[in-house]
């Protein structure tokens, strides 16, 4: 769906957008998640859909947010070099390093592009670890499932920070604000509903989140008013 938002070439993603396999219950989860993001209200969109599993939503919509973020940084991508960017960060309070327990043990410093790059990676290969994220019917999921998932969204949430910090006026220049803040918004509240990242990780962008639920909170208030306004007497 995101896709459809860009054209040209502008709408090349930084990696290639990760599939769900045809007929899985991941797929007809995404296909619900995609579904009820036309409704406008994407807090009732990240909210766990009746008589659903809370770990095979989470794993369907950890694609999905891994896709999103894949565009959003795709849109940057070609400005975000070792050059412009030596650090991974989210302005001058916050740089983040890199380690993945296995290759990289102790953290080492990277340039952006190359933090990406190495997370991109990272989270691809946790996506492909059956033992993590299963497929096969009635095989269930780890009792650490959602530890992994948290690290994941910890790291995911560093690449919008990175963005809205570092490259938010390429961002306009693009006319890319409006589709950035409704992929930023559905992470937010997906994360927020599911405790996925901590408030310490959150504390880069929480001045804009406040912001944007203040937003919502108006937008969606005074169309819940509307609708019982417009109801019959």
């Amino acid at each position: 769906m995101l896709g459809a938002l860009f054209g040209g070439d502008k709408g090349k993603t930084f990696r290639p957008v990760r599939a769900h396999g045809d007929g899985s219950r991941l797929m007809r989860l995404h296909k619900h998640a995609q579904a009820t993001l036309g409704t406008g209200n994407l807090r009732d969109a990240v909210s766990l859909p009746e008589g659903e599993d809370r770990n095979e939503w989470i794993a369907a919509l950890t694609t999905d947010f891994f896709n999103e973020v894949n565009l959003a940084y795709g849109m940057i991508a070609e400005f975000c070099t070792a050059a412009t960017c030596p650090m991974m960060n989210a302005g001058p309070k916050w740089q983040y390093k890199w380690a993945d327990g296995k290759k990289h043990i102790t953290p080492v410093d990277a340039s952006a592009p190359q933090y990406v790059d190495y997370l991109m990676a990272w989270v691809q290969t946790e996506l492909d670890d059956t033992s993590v994220f299963p497929v096969a019917p009635g095989v269930s999921f780890p009792n650490d499932f959602l530890d992994h998932v948290r690290n994941i969204f910890r790291r995911l949430f560093r690449v919008y920070a990175h963005i809205y910090h570092c490259h938010f006026e390429r961002v306009v220049s693009l006319s890319f604000e409006s589709h950035l803040n409704t992929m930023f918004k559905h992470f937010m509240y997906f994360v927020a509903e599911f405790d996925l990242v901590g408030a310490e990780e959150l504390k880069p962008l929480q001045p804009l989140m406040d912001k944007m639920r203040a937003e919502d909170d108006v937008r969606w208030g005074q169309g819940q008013h509307a609708a019982v306004a417009a109801g019959p007497p």
